[in-house]
């Protein structure tokens, strides 16, 4: 018997669309149930296992909380397993990459700080039509390698959204 599913955990059925308040409610719960502190009086060996289920319920968590795991996540128990580090055919996706990071890197080197917030609006509007497209055709397997590209461009704007906020936070310092 492998590991129970992600979704299954947090008795959610798997999908892209998800609470994300009602999967905190119910991760804190969870939580509690396993903490390792709940074990300190028992035996070795269910310490171990409160603690190998308490840092599976963490990756469970961490998993479908980010719009591109859970992405990933979804593709991997849907079939078959997605690449790491794969280079898809996605030419316009390439092109728009590059623009962003130069126009990132516009607003560093001018420390443009309204520039910087007016940016991040952009990249979340962008997150958010990503994942409604995504969410419209993860479940269709003939449109497979459409929610690949779907999902690999949203983990490069996760990332992209990061930068932008470490940019903020170093301008704003």
């Amino acid at each position: 018997m492998g590991t129970p599913c992600h979704f299954a955990l947090f008795d959610l059925k798997p999908g892209f669309r998800l609470d994300l308040d009602q999967l905190a409610t119910r991760y804190r719960e969870l939580a509690r149930e396993v903490h390792p502190d709940r074990f300190a009086d028992a035996s070795e060996r269910e310490q171990r296992q409160a603690l190998e289920k308490s840092a599976g319920l963490n990756d469970a968590y961490q998993t479908l909380k980010a719009a591109p795991k859970r992405a990933r996540y979804l593709l991997s128990i849907s079939g078959q397993e997605v690449p790491q580090e794969v280079t898809v055919h996605d030419p316009d996706f390439l092109l728009q990459q590059m623009q962003w990071r130069e126009e990132l890197e516009d607003l560093q080197d001018s420390a443009d700080l309204p520039g910087v917030a007016a940016f991040k609006r952009r990249v979340k509007t962008a997150q958010a039509e990503l994942e409604d497209s995504f969410a419209a055709c993860w479940d269709d397997a003939a449109q497979r390698e459409q929610a690949e590209r779907l999902m690999r461009r949203m983990q490069f704007l996760d990332k992209l959204s990061y930068e932008v906020r470490q940019l903020e936070e170093r301008l704003d310092d």
